[in-house]
């Protein structure tokens, strides 16, 4: 995992946030308390919801809820069900509610949805479908939050001032519903409106946030339920970092590896000393001389190769443009360098100071802003404390010891 970030953005963005979202605790809060059965939470939503590239591709902010409902209710049994579907409208939601809802007999359904449907469901389509959801969930028993979204940028198919048409909508119907409103699109804009480049450090793209941003809604999601806040500021980034190449080269599997310099040429030898006899097939990602927006470019073809492992090193000389323009770069060569859905392959980042120990002054803000987006996207990175000045080589070779450990630990 990457050092601490200097900004303290995972430290100290996060905590303010649920102050937007306070409320009397829920029905679903008080079993939680009691403790005396398990409770189900469905989270109902498009894209945001679901698991996607943006947020590193193994968990959302449904995943994030159930850690947060844990923290508040240490004795309590809570299964957070993850019901998010890319593209999907009101209108797809209303259609897989007996599958992907109400089968699991939820206690509380959470329901998020609007960036889809500004682009192509009426508004009064729009809060019919908000009233028949909530009113098909209570019918079988189900509490119901509903939930603003993230705030975006703006984009021809996603203007600002259309979102936030659908974002009143959902909270009238809230209020006419009398049901609670957990309202994420508040506490983003809370954030835009005191600092931009803060507020870009939760996004994935113009669309979508990051896991830092996943954070925020998990947390105005657990605030709203439990009427009192949460912070989910110290979850890491999961353990290991590369299941699919440890469970490849622990079964024998030649792995296919997709790596800029310097670890192109140390990720074979590396493996191979981890693992006698392990199989490496390296594709070399040149980036010497190019800028950033090239790089970002050429990342497009990542999910054509389909490898299993994917190593980005961005280095410091490639820079260029605002932080703001290198957020938002960075950002998207991570994505890009991940498969669309649910994680099919490995994706890792290095810190440019763990190639090179002996950065230049000038260099660490860049370096540091590199660690940020890497965490922000619940992704493995690849890193040295300050004063050790060991070959990358070593390095690489200690970090890919600590992915295995946990498998060897399994297996005993």
């Amino acid at each position: 995992m990457c050092r601490g970030m200097p900004w303290g953005l995972a430290i100290t963005l996060i905590v303010s946030f649920c102050a937007v979202a306070q409320s009397p605790p829920t029905a679903t809060a008080g079993k939680l308390a009691e403790g005396a059965a398990p409770v189900t939470v469905v989270c109902l939503g498009d894209s945001v919801t679901g698991i996607y590239y943006h947020t590193g591709g193994r968990r959302a902010y449904p995943e994030m809820l159930e850690i947060g409902l844990k923290r508040l209710y240490p004795e309590a049994e809570v299964h957070v069900v993850n019901a998010g579907i890319s593209g999907n409208t009101t209108t797809d939601g209303l259609n897989r509610m007996e599958a992907d809802v109400l089968a699991h007999k939820p206690d509380l359904v959470t329901v998020m949805f609007a960036l889809n449907d500004m682009t192509r469901v009426p508004m009064e389509t729009f809060r019919e479908n908000l009233k028949t959801i909530a009113q098909r969930c209570r019918e079988r028993g189900a509490e119901v939050i509903l939930c603003t979204p993230n705030s975006v940028y703006e984009t021809p198919n996603r203007p600002i001032a259309m979102l936030e048409t659908y974002v009143k909508a959902i909270r009238a119907e809230a209020h006419a519903l009398a049901a609670p409103l957990a309202d994420c699109y508040a506490a983003y804009e809370a954030v835009h409106n005191r600092d931009a480049l803060e507020w870009a450090m939760l996004m994935s793209e113009d669309i979508h946030p990051n896991m830092l941003g996943h954070k925020v809604d998990a947390e105005v999601i657990a605030a709203t339920i439990a009427g009192r806040p949460v912070s989910l500021r110290d979850v890491a980034p999961l353990e290991p970092a590369i299941p699919r190449t440890v469970a490849l080269v622990t079964a024998g599997t030649p792995v296919r590896v997709y790596a800029m310099p310097p670890f192109d040429a140390l990720v074979g030898p590396a493996l191979e000393r981890v693992q006698a006899g392990a199989r490496v097939e390296v594709t070399p990602w040149p980036i010497e001389g190019k800028t950033l927006s090239a790089i970002e470019q050429e990342a497009k073809q990542v999910r054509e190769l389909k490898p299993d492992l994917v190593l980005v090193t961005v280095p410091v000389a490639a820079v260029e443009g605002t932080k703001e323009q290198f957020i938002r770069s960075y950002s998207w060569v991570l994505n890009w360098s991940l498969s669309f859905g649910v994680q099919e392959w490995d994706c890792v980042a290095a810190a440019p100071f763990a190639a090179d120990p002996n950065l230049a002054p000038e260099a660490a803000p860049w370096d540091a802003l590199t660690r940020e987006i890497v965490f922000a996207s619940d992704l493995g990175c690849v890193d040295r404390v300050p004063g050790d000045t060991r070959p990358v080589a070593e390095i690489f070779d200690a970090w890919l010891e600590g992915q295995f450990k946990p498998a060897e630990i399994a297996a005993e």
